[in-house]
């Protein structure tokens, strides 16, 4: 019989439970006990979910209180120095100071002890491979020391099968585990702990099998990369000291191909291998003919990372394919862990029917891959032959809709020309224009656009959505926001203002609201990292731009004062990414249509007298292929993108742009490319690391390397930010640095904003004292 199976579940919950409880908790207004409550009652929930939908066997692991990988450093026991509990046992305390870093000595006291008990960095933080997930970067030292210091795991498996679940617990495997970290203090090869690893890997195993565990699921999508030799070799000597545990092992691989590893893979003394075939389907063909019949093949057909339903008569084609060679050993499940997806489409009740039957979430998905288990098992039963013809309907509907195409969005995409995409003049003559112009100081001082969302903001939003209150009486709400926001910033001493975003839900989501092309949910959240949610919108068909999305708002700042303002827009590359895709029209294509609405925008903005644009890209290393071979393709039409969207404007408007938490170096000559004026990045939790790729590649144009972490609660001093700045000037000419936090502010309090702001800007001000 095939089997069917989860990689992993969404953890967040229908109403966004989990998200809800860690922010009571962070508050103080619900205790651990309570937080641990909310926790079983989601496991049980999800576990219950999967088993309805038809699913064989159920994921015990793929919990986190923040991030897998976070839960996976506790329980390697790898924990820096700085939040190491004087007790030797983490806590959950330990977990979210580890996460988020420290608020206060109090706070640090109580999960730290007295001798740690100072404002401590976060963790670095991260995206998990191409998605727009986060995980939370593991520590190593060259003298690590691993120990099984975390009972999460165990305790999990107790809970399922006290429930009556058949489980397969999910560990991230030991070499992604080491790849997924860096290397602290002395310099030294991370692939050297392996040894010291293992056996704890060892010892977890045994405890499984000793809880009745038969299979457990070892993640290893760096089988996905490409991997220097010692790496590859290092599988071989893992896997072979782990083939001696006493229970099955699925190694699983996702988001990419197995490629030049593919030998690699199926050679591994493991008893399964899970392999992505939504994004690699021509690996079939060498998987069949290489992996072992005697070993599983599990095979990911139903897509984890986006909103479409199924064509279950291909995905069964390919599965019928493997069945003939696999037979019994041929496993069905989806792409990848379901995290990805949002949880139940079935509480969409105000989707269009056409629409909503084109889609399928988390537990929808369980369905497909249970459906398509049956198929093999039972093929021509009453409901395989229903769910098929109820697919072939749903194809068929979506193939010819008329609401997809649109002509005039083709015409305006087959009349652009390379000149659309070329600012006037090269950076060294616009720059001099836009100093002129905008006489701002050294070290100008700005932030990243928005502001706190405060239960006030929310709640006037909701109410207007609701028809409680009226467009006047929004619009009235949301510029008292703003004038809040403008005088404030003005008080601080800022050099660059923003509007603060008051009036905006989501940085993609409220411009996909006014393009003509995209669908929206009202429940399809998916989790970034810790208790921060996105719902990101749906394109369904052709984009465009019906009318001016920002104008109204910014122009009505820039009113308030004579400071220089910026409008703030989302660039076409991070709309795409962080929006569920079409799978019919290629990315490329979907990004230039973006742009073209994009560029609509800055243009407007311009005409209403913004002297600064800045365009947020903070996806663009995320929409990197895993592969580097598909590199150059990927970056070509990206860059493009971006210069189509912001070439259209003089020499004198300055074009900003945002990224965050990225790895810049493999493209850092493709961020120049982009030929932005200024850019603003991460590099606070690297503690400056990230410059190292704009002083190597001498990076043509400002940078505003971010000072202060937005994801942490605690209020960095001055002299941290400026010491921060003085590492930022050895790599990079002052006269091209700007100050400002390392990303929006949306998600902080009023009161640890204006602290970090003051502090902020008092570091800008010795900086043009001691360096200017």
């Amino acid at each position: 019989m095939a089997l069917s199976h989860s990689l992993g579940f969404p953890r967040i919950g229908r109403d966004r439970e989990l998200k809800k409880a860690l922010e009571a908790y962070w508050q103080g207004e619900l205790d651990e006990s309570g937080l641990r409550a909310v926790g079983r009652e989601l496991r049980a929930a999800h576990w219950q979910l999967q088993k309805d939908a038809g699913l064989d066997l159920l994921p015990v692991g793929d919990f986190a209180w923040y991030d897998q990988v976070l839960g996976h450093s506790l329980t390697f026991g790898v924990i820096p120095q700085r939040f190491r509990p004087d007790t030797g046992t983490p806590t959950l305390q330990t977990l979210f100071a580890m996460a988020r870093g420290g608020a206060d000595a109090q706070t640090h006291e109580q999960c730290c002890g007295a001798a740690h008990a100072q404002p401590q960095v976060a963790e670095e933080l991260t995206k998990w491979f191409d998605t727009n997930y986060h995980y939370l970067v593991p520590e190593f030292t060259a003298d690590q020391r691993f120990q099984l210091s975390w009972e999460q795991l165990f305790e999990e498996v107790d809970e399922a099968h006290a429930l009556g679940h058949k489980v397969k617990p999910v560990l991230i495997g030991p070499l992604t585990f080491l790849w997924l970290g860096k290397a602290k203090g002395e310099a030294f090869d991370k692939l050297e702990l392996l040894e010291r690893l293992l056996p704890i890997y060892g010892e977890i195993l045994g405890r499984l099998a000793a809880q009745g565990v038969e299979w457990v699921q070892i993640d290893e999508p760096i089988l996905g990369l490409d991997l220097p030799q010692d790496w590859k070799n290092a599988f071989e000597r893992a896997y072979h000291l782990l083939q001696h545990a006493p229970l099955k092992k699925l190694v699983a691989s996702y988001f990419s191909g197995l490629e030049d590893n593919l030998g690699l893979a199926v050679c591994l003394p493991v008893d399964g291998l899970h392999v992505d075939l939504v994004r690699a389907p021509e690996q079939l063909p060498l998987l069949l003919d290489r992996l072992p019949s005697y070993k599983v093949l599990s095979l990911g057909v139903v897509n984890g990372r986006n909103v479409w339903r199924c064509d279950l008569d291909q995905a069964l084609g390919q599965l019928q394919q493997a069945q003939v060679r696999f037979g019994d050993n041929l496993w069905v499940a989806g792409s990848c862990s379901l995290l990805h997806s949002p949880v139940d489409l079935a509480r969409e009740e105000q989707l269009d029917n056409e629409l909503k039957g084109w889609l399928a979430f988390a537990v929808q998905k369980c369905a497909e891959i249970a459906t398509l288990s049956m198929a093999l098992n039972d093929p021509q039963s009453a409901p395989v032959q229903a769910a098929l013809a109820e697919s072939r309907a749903v194809q068929a509907s979506r193939a010819s809709s008329p609401r997809i195409h649109k002509a005039a969005v083709q015409a305006r995409l087959n009349a652009i020309i390379p000149a659309d995409s070329q600012r006037l003049s090269p950076f060294a003559e616009r720059i001099e224009k836009q100093r002129a112009r905008l006489q701002l100081p050294a070290f100008p001082t700005t932030t990243i656009g928005s502001f706190p969302q405060t239960p006030a903001i929310r709640q006037a939003r909701q109410a207007f959505r609701q028809g409680r209150l009226s467009q006047a009486q929004y619009t009235e709400a949301m510029q008292a926001e703003i004038r809040h926001a403008v005088t404030l910033q003005e008080q601080l001493g800022l050099d660059v203002l923003v509007h603060g975003e008051a009036e905006r839900n989501d940085m993609v989501e409220y411009f996909a609201e006014q393009l003509d092309g995209y669908a929206f949910t009202r429940f399809g959240w998916v989790q970034s990292y810790g208790s921060r949610c996105v719902k990101p919108a749906i394109i369904y068909g052709d984009l465009s731009r019906p009318q001016p999305m920002t104008v109204a708002w910014t122009r009505y700042a820039q009113g308030l004062t004579q400071t220089v303002m910026k409008g703030m827009l989302t660039g076409p590359v991070t709309m795409l990414m962080w929006s569920f895709p079409r799978e019919d029209l290629s990315r490329e294509l979907q990004a230039r249509q973006l742009a073209l609405a994009i560029r609509d925008e800055v243009q407007d903005l311009e005409a209403a007298g913004i002297q600064i644009v800045q365009i947020d890209e903070a996806a663009f290393r995320e929409g990197l292929p895993l592969r580097q071979a598909q590199w150059a393709a990927y970056l070509d039409w990206a860059t493009e993108a971006f210069r189509l969207c912001a070439s259209g404007v003089r020499d004198e408007t300055q074009i900003h742009t945002h990224m965050c938490y990225s790895e810049f170096n493999d493209v850092i000559e493709s961020i120049a490319a982009m030929d932005a004026d200024v850019i603003t990045i991460e590099t606070s939790r690297s503690d400056m690391q990230l410059l190292q790729a704009f002083e190597a590649f001498d990076y043509p144009s400002d940078i505003g390397p971010g000072v202060y972490d937005i994801h942490s609660p605690r209020v960095p001093e001055t002299q941290e930010m400026v010491a921060l700045m003085r590492k930022a000037a050895r790599r990079i000419p002052a006269e091209r640095l700007w100050v400002n936090p390392d990303c929006g502010l949306k998600t902080r309090a009023w009161r640890e904003t204006e602290a970090a702001l003051v502090n902020m800007v008092a570091a800008a001000r010795q900086l043009r004292r001691e360096l200017a």
